[in-house]
């Protein structure tokens, strides 16, 4: 024991680690992490994706974040957890579970370790003597694979007595995946670095490192192999997937590149203003995550009215009683239009508390006056149909 601390819990061994080396903090409270996220100060979301989709913002921004929860919080983060593997990022993110082994607030058992296999991220299993280094060396795995590290840890460890001292940080600069990367080009570029890991993991000792692990082999669960050259690009493919003929959401993109805007990106058709000719989204990490993403990043979110729906509503609500700037731009078509444009439910009457703007598809200027940044959350409704017969085209590259 270190003389000077004598008694020092595991808990507040951790919660100094996580302090030196994170510069944001996110929680959703619950045993046995509710104490750890007081200490660091973390902000209380309104869920753990939505705090997850708040770091993911900061990562993006070149900044470190840490999100810290329960085991059985870690659920409602699959999505964007699964997604940032492939989408990358460039600060580091930590996510800090606490496995509630006895279950004595939780409603079910589970092992969160097994997480690292589906999601391919690094996960670290730290005892009480290898708290004080071992935050500082899940943030660095983090911005070296481009993805989330995990750290578990259980009532056993957060209670044990230990001592330590963090090691300086050593920030380093993760990878967003390449804009010219085909969606198959991001999951074989994806799966590159998932086998660097594994490689990793294999020719060095990492102290609690639990996955991958040292030896014996790691199948991929992904169904991409890497190419034997290149990940595609849509310049190797020589197409570019883009917006339907009579698409009426063409005045809103040009609005957008006119203005400089590059926001953050969600699930659906604005997935495809990050291809030529338009090169203005910047990252996406799933249904329903642009605005929280956006809200700690670029302040810029487009969605479509379903993605809205699906998992977004959470996020304005927290984003509007956290009074964050952000600018959410919501396509509304009334259809799913990137999967057979089944019907979209009527959005109007599940934000209008946050007032939005409503305004024609085809309205070149009152798109221009609109598309504004406020110092709150701003909605914007962007109000046309899809042409009936049309499908995506492609565009030579």
């Amino acid at each position: 024991m270190n003389p000077d601390r004598p008694g020092e819990t595991g808990e507040a061994c951790l919660a100094t680690a996580l302090r030196t080396a994170a510069d944001r903090f996110y929680t959703v409270p619950g045993y046995p992490m509710t104490t750890l996220g007081e200490s660091c100060g973390a902000v209380c979301t309104v869920n753990e994706k939505v705090a997850l989709e708040y770091a993911l913002g900061d990562a993006v921004s070149g900044r470190r974040a840490c999100v810290i929860l329960k085991n059985v919080g870690l659920n409602a983060c699959m999505d964007p957890l699964m997604n940032a593997a492939v989408q990358g990022l460039s600060g580091g993110l930590v996510i800090v579970v606490g496995d509630d082994t006895e279950v004595k607030g939780s409603q079910n058992a589970q092992d969160s370790r097994c997480i690292g296999r589906v999601a391919e991220i690094p996960v670290f299993a730290p005892a009480a003597d290898e708290l004080a280094t071992v935050v500082e060396t899940a943030f660095r795995a983090s911005e070296q694979f481009s993805r989330i590290a995990l750290v578990r840890v259980t009532p056993a460890v957060l209670t044990a007595e230990t001592n330590g001292h963090p090691p300086a940080r050593n920030q380093r600069a993760g990878t967003i995946a390449d804009a010219s990367l085909t969606m198959r080009g991001r999951s074989e570029a994806a799966e590159n670095r998932r086998r660097e890991m594994v490689r990793w993991a294999q020719e060095n000792t990492i102290p609690a490192l639990v996955f991958p692990p040292h030896q014996g082999s790691v199948p991929s669960c992904s169904t991409v192999s890497p190419p034997a050259g290149a990940p595609e690009t849509m310049q190797s493919r020589g197409s570019a997937r883009t917006f339907c003929r009579g698409c009426p959401y063409i005045p809103l993109l040009e609005v957008m590149r006119e203005k400089n805007l590059h926001p953050i990106l969600d699930i659906g058709c604005g997935l495809l203003s990050k291809n030529p000719p338009w090169e203005i989204g910047t990252a996406g990490y799933g249904l329903g995550s642009a605005p929280a993403v956006a809200a700690t990043s670029t302040g810029v979110a487009l969605m479509g009215d379903y993605a809205l729906m699906h998992s977004g509503l959470s996020a304005l609500a927290d984003i509007h009683e956290k009074g964050l700037p952000v600018l959410v731009v919501i396509v509304e078509n009334g259809v799913l239009g990137m999967t057979g444009k089944q019907a979209a439910p009527d959005i109007l009457p599940y934000i209008s508390w946050a007032t939005p703007v409503l305004v024609d598809a085809a309205d070149r200027e009152a798109i221009r006056a609109a598309l504004v940044p406020e110092d709150r959350l701003k909605c914007i409704i962007i109000r046309g149909r899809c042409p009936e017969g049309e499908y995506h085209e492609t565009v030579e590259c």
